[in-house]
């Protein structure tokens, strides 16, 4: 059965067997992530060598997304390791101190005291820790500890509503850009945007890198909700990931449901695309099964329209890797099949201005109406397919191009399925034909069924789509 929802898994120590990756993929990932968080430049580029020799192997289409650390705010190390705060304790946060006890503990972002004054919340280790300030000295923030517990070698400090000025790329993150050029991969995730200014930025590096990746902004700031705030971030972007950790720490738990389904809608509106994250099946790390509330979480996003879902710990670290991608498939499957197909409402209102869009919602339209078996988008670029896949009409769309890069990309497109075309002539029947062969070479579809086919002429044009075609599959065209 057809998935729509594409599934992201992260690499890690679980995953990094060949063996278990290669049951992922066959259990239905579609696209890794490389966590550049972790690990060197050589882990990443070994690991994105095995996944292309799986795909080879398996015939597969999963594409690669690298993420950026972003500036990660983090308390320093412990000579201990680690320290118990108890509610009531005063507590330093230093920028010049080295190793931390009980009393003080150091920051890798050093103008922390200039971010915050007295009476800012500060939440540290996703939230389990919270700090009142209760004034600034130099280079030291004094605090009172409202909510204790053990707070260990770096982890992360956040501020209630935002407003902490680092910059969303840090020089790591400039060599972790060159790397992904390096590995060409599909996808590059920007972690902490703020504005466009940020995306337009790691777009100018990585193009001048050499990578071609699609930029997928992580919306997990503050600021990155605020009316204006993300419509401004989506018109740099090509898709944005709901990056539930950080935004929950940061706008408050309660608020992040409503805010996941309001930027699904935003994004979908403008075209782009969506990834849910964020301890989407967090119990499956220990546990082979799932908890009810995971499975409702995982088919919420799906019915808010996401594209796909992301894995991160149960699939870097967990004991059942293999396991909760194939309970995650399950999921999106039952929450896909009680989802109502209501595309003639969701064309009301709609202006269509360029005329490959217009072919695009004309395809959409028709394989809706005429309850075809598929419809096959022959597209240079993939923008084709991509519009296509921002509406449910109920009919898979098949991503059919001649360019590898386009495939992996599609690889995260709702509701797409890439399919690569062997023909590099000018003829426009013969790579109708051949685009037939390949998808029943698929066994996708059969002789007699009726197709809805897309394409733009002159060939090879990106963005070129002007022309929609009724097909019934097998016929003579040239008789």
């Amino acid at each position: 059965m057809l998935r729509s929802t594409k599934i992201v898994a992260t690499l890690g120590p679980a995953s990094n067997d060949p063996n278990t990756l290669e049951r992922m993929i066959l259990a239905g990932v579609d696209v890794v992530r490389l966590n550049f968080s972790h690990g060197t430049a050589e882990d990443h580029l070994q690991r994105a060598e095995v996944v292309r020799e799986l795909c080879r192997k398996t015939g597969r289409t999963v594409g690669i997304m690298g993420d950026l650390q972003g500036p990660k705010i983090r308390v320093g190390k412990f000579k201990d390791g680690k320290v118990t705060l108890k509610p009531g304790d005063a507590f330093i946060l230093d920028a010049d101190c080295e190793l931390g006890d009980e009393r003080r503990a150091g920051l890798d972002y050093k103008e922390l005291p200039r971010d915050v004054s007295a009476g800012d919340v500060l939440l540290l280790d996703d939230g389990r820790i919270e700090f009142e300030v209760e004034r600034v000295l130099g280079n030291e923030v004094h605090c009172r500890v409202v909510h204790g517990g053990v707070l260990s070698n770096n982890k992360g400090i956040n501020r209630r509503g935002g407003g902490l000025t680092a910059p969303a790329l840090t020089s790591k993150d400039m060599q972790d850009i060159r790397t992904a050029a390096l590995i060409k991969v599909d996808f590059l995730a920007v972690s902490f945007p703020k504005s466009s200014a940020d995306m337009y930025m790691a777009r100018q590096r990585l193009r001048a890198a050499g990578g071609e990746a699609f930029l997928i902004a992580k919306i997990e700031r503050a600021e990155a909700v605020e009316p204006g705030a993300l419509e401004d971030i989506m018109s740099a972007c090509d898709g944005i990931m709901v990056a539930r950790g950080d935004l929950a720490v940061e706008v408050g738990d309660a608020s992040v449901p409503a805010l996941q389904k309001r930027m699904i809608r935003l994004a979908r509106e403008h075209n782009k695309l969506t990834i849910t994250a964020t301890q989407m099946m967090e119990s499956m790390v220990a546990s082979p099964v799932p908890t009810r509330a995971e499975v409702s979480d995982v088919a919420n996003a799906v019915l808010d329209g996401t594209d796909a879902v992301m894995l991160s710990a149960e699939t870097a670290s967990g004991q059942y890797p293999v396991q909760t991608v194939l309970s995650m498939s399950r999921i999106c499957v039952e929450a896909e099949n009680s989802a109502p197909v209501t595309l003639d409402r969701e064309f009301l209102d709609r202006v269509f201005t360029r005329v490959d869009q217009s072919i695009a919602m004309a395809a959409l339209f028709t394989a809706f109406h005429l309850k075809v078996k598929a419809i096959a988008s022959l597209t240079e670029s993939g923008s084709t397919a991509l519009w296509m896949s921002r509406l449910n009409c109920g009919v898979p769309i098949y991503a059919l191009t001649t360019r590898t890069a386009t495939r992996y990309r599609c690889a995260l497109l709702r509701d797409t399925y890439p399919l690569m075309v062997n023909y590099a002539g000018d003829d426009r029947e013969e790579l109708l034909e051949e685009a037939e062969t390949t998808l029943l070479r698929a066994g996708v579809v059969d002789k007699g069924d009726l197709i809805v086919l897309t394409i733009g002429e002159p060939l090879g044009k990106s963005g070129g789509t002007n022309t929609m075609k009724i097909v019934k599959v097998g016929e003579n065209r040239r008789a």
